[in-house]
């Protein structure tokens, strides 16, 4: 069978797009290769959102939530909810090794089968790659890029790399599990774009010296029971026995690469596509959501990115 078109990519944009295959009478599946919205999966699990709920709303199915800003666990049931409202055609845990072919005749290679489509959608997000310090040390257990649970870090002597909401939420939350906390920010003060009611919270423990902060400073060597930090006094050495690296998250520019997609600018790693269709240099391979990025993460988010979908496929249906 030939599909109209393969999305890869099960996160909100890739549903999205999904429901817009259906609309629009395509035939199309979902080829995603953790589980459903596997990026939202992964934050932090007490993490609520910036944006309110509606802001996330995708296929005209209501998210509501029990607070004003809505909850990692609420997000996870209101796209299972949202991907069973549809009805939606999508094969989890199937990992896309490669796309060939041109526009109206690709081939898609998974790890579990290939597939033929007129059509290539990549809504494959960012938060599976995470940005390596490229440190020595780095390889050892106790570093963790992802955070799961504040209770594992209780009475442990963690480091917190990082200046931005991730790094302030994962400071806040095993501060007050009972972890000794310290921030090692390369800047000389917290990202301006950390949530406003978050920020009094973490600059008020840095003062009274609950989360020790080194500013200007950054993690040169991590050991097995200590953390080299290099600082504007020189360099300290403290104990250790977790850190916690909230060092930011990349696209997988192999796979771009690896398929086709071009680069704008080999600094930025942003993908060449138009504004408008979302259509790379590729004829027939589109982008979709903050996969679009390159470098730039804050750049797209699942609340201006929506649109994408809808531009894709007015487009496409005029050349199916």
């Amino acid at each position: 069978m030939q599909y109209d078109i393969i999305i890869i990519g099960a996160g909100p944009i890739g549903l999205a797009c999904a429901i817009e295959a259906k609309r629009n009478n395509l035939t199309y599946k979902v080829i995603e290769k953790g589980c459903l919205v596997n990026s939202i999966f992964n934050y932090p699990v007490n993490m609520t959102f910036f944006s309110t709920s509606e802001r996330l709303e995708i296929g005209e199915v209501p998210f509501i939530s029990h607070g004003t800003k809505p909850t990692r666990s609420e997000a996870l049931e209101y796209y299972r909810r949202v991907a069973d409202s549809w009805q939606l055609d999508i094969n989890l845990y199937e990992y896309v090794e490669n796309v060939s072919g041109s526009k109206g005749d690709f081939t898609i290679l998974t790890d579990k089968n290939v597939y033929k489509s007129k059509i290539v959608i990549v809504s494959t997000g960012f938060f599976d790659f995470p940005n390596l310090m490229n440190i020595p040390g780095e390889e050892l257990p106790k570093v963790k890029h992802y955070y799961d649970d504040p209770h594992l870090y209780a009475n442990m002597d963690i480091v917190v790399i990082g200046g931005g909401n991730s790094a302030v939420d994962v400071a806040l939350e095993t501060f007050r599990k009972g972890a000794r906390v310290t921030m090692v920010i390369k800047h000389d003060n917290i990202d301006k774009g950390v949530k406003y009611w978050v920020r009094p919270d973490i600059e008020n423990r840095i003062t009274d010296g609950s989360i020790k902060a080194y500013f200007n400073s950054t993690v040169t060597e991590i050991k097995a029971d200590s953390v080299l930090i290099s600082s504007p006094e020189g360099i300290i050495t403290i104990k250790n026995d977790f850190v916690l690296a909230m060092t930011g998250y990349r696209p997988d520019y192999d796979f771009l690469t690896r398929i086709g997609v071009a680069t704008i600018d080999p600094v930025t790693m942003e993908p060449q596509y138009d504004n408008t269709t979302f259509q790379t240099n590729i004829p027939g391979v589109f982008l979709a959501g903050v996969v679009c990025c390159g470098q730039e993460t804050r750049k797209w988010f699942i609340e201006n990115s929506r649109y994408h979908a809808t531009n894709i496929f007015n487009y496409i249906k005029g050349i199916l």
